[in-house]
């Protein structure tokens, strides 16, 4: 009788090798295997080696050390970043590690649909008070503060309408009041603006948009100085499952490597646009942080350098029936609601981001059904000009 061959469900040793790869490996697993009790023990008391994904996996370790650097994190205080499932979960991680119930959050008023949406509707059902003031004026700031505020979160940059917060002043009313600095640097990028170095306590990113850069990949970053409040996230980005994909990390690693040079040509096409854009007909304004015309204009040059960034703002006259006749007249730039592809997308805030708004609430904010955001990408120039200015004075 032939003997059956063994099973092959025992695992294989991974190969040793005297070279190491140049591309970090993908590390799928889920679980990992200890020698005994007390060795699981010492991962855990002493943070070394990994047991569960959900605890965390090497793929996001690396990624995040990635992104801690861009940040001038190592220079301040280590570990530092935790990545998570997606931008709004590193949101949603920051507020169940820091707060508990009769806390209270001040946020600015022209924050991320979504995360508006959180904090209007999700966090007052845990308790959690939740107010807004505009985060351009630091004395509207401070006027909103209470002696149970526990939180500001602001955009550097804000998410659709490309105002430019007085970080400045935010940080300063953060410090005299004891409240957790949190700043979503997702549109700024570190390349922008670094907020640990301007007194910022947590820093947040989605990791899908600019950092990733390919629309490929779901995942957010977030970091704070204080290690106990780090822990505290990286618990809560635990218990509440906003695990992270290895194979997303391992992607959005990828794209961190060629981050510098997709942003700077993204910034450089993005103001010849904007520019371009301004002097068309159907073009009711234009908003972009090197212009002269912009409202915070100075604060922006200030803060940023002298730089844009990549994302800028647009209105057409004529409502919504400008606004389908606008991007059905170009059909290369993707009308999806993202921002930091490689592409350059065209997003409609009234029927996506902050379609959960009413329209008195929109247009408080200055987001009229006419209203555009554009995330420039790294096409010719000359190609995107052509094509958009095309299609504004088809409109028009």
């Amino acid at each position: 009788m032939i003997k059956p061959p063994s099973s092959n469900v025992r695992r294989t040793d991974w190969p040793t090798s005297t070279s190491r790869p140049v591309v970090t490996p993908l590390q799928p697993s889920v679980v990992y295997a200890s020698p005994d009790p007390d060795a699981l023990d010492r991962q855990y008391t002493e943070g070394t080696g990994f047991t569960y994904a959900r605890e965390g996996h090497p793929n996001a370790e690396v990624l995040a050390a990635k992104i801690d650097r861009l940040e001038g994190a190592p220079d301040l205080f280590k570990p530092a970043g935790v990545i998570t499932g997606s931008g709004m979960a590193a949101i949603s991680a920051a507020f169940l590690g820091c707060l508990n119930s009769g806390d209270h959050v001040l946020g600015g008023d022209q924050l991320y649909g979504r995360t508006l949406r959180l904090m209007r509707f999700d966090l007052p059902r845990l308790g959690i008070e939740t107010s807004f003031a505009d985060p351009t004026d630091v004395a509207a700031m401070r006027d909103a503060i209470r002696p149970n505020t526990k939180m500001i979160v602001v955009e550097v940059i804000s998410n659709p309408t490309i105002r430019v917060a007085d970080m400045e002043g935010i940080a300063a009313l953060a410090r005299e009041t004891g409240a957790l600095f949190v700043v979503d640097n997702t549109f700024t990028t570190p390349r922008l603006y670094q907020p640990f170095l301007h007194g910022a306590d947590i820093v947040i990113h989605s990791v899908t948009k600019l950092l990733a850069g390919h629309s490929d990949a779901t995942l957010g970053y977030i970091a704070a100085k204080d290690p106990a409040i780090r822990d505290a996230i990286a618990l809560a980005n635990a218990t509440w499952g906003f695990t992270p994909s290895p194979f997303d990390c391992w992607l959005a690693e990828r794209g961190v490597h060629t981050f510098d040079l997709r942003f700077d040509r993204a910034q450089s096409n993005a103001a010849k646009l904007a520019d371009a854009l301004a002097t068309s007909p159907g073009v009711k304004r234009v908003i972009y942080p090197t212009r002269p015309d912009h409202p915070d204009h100075n604060r922006a040059m200030s803060i940023l350098g002298g730089q844009g960034g990549n994302m800028f703002s647009f209105e057409l006259n004529g409502g919504r029936a400008a606004a389908n006749a606008f991007t059905r007249a170009a059909p290369e730039v993707a009308f999806a609601p993202t921002l930091g592809d490689v592409g350059t997308t065209l997003s409609h805030p009234a029927s996506s981001s902050h379609r959960a708004l009413t329209p008195e609430a929109r247009a408080a904010l200055g987001i009229s059904e006419g209203f555009f955001r554009v995330s420039v990408g790294v096409e010719d120039p000359g190609l995107l000009i052509s094509e958009l200015v095309a299609a504004a004075n088809a409109v028009a």
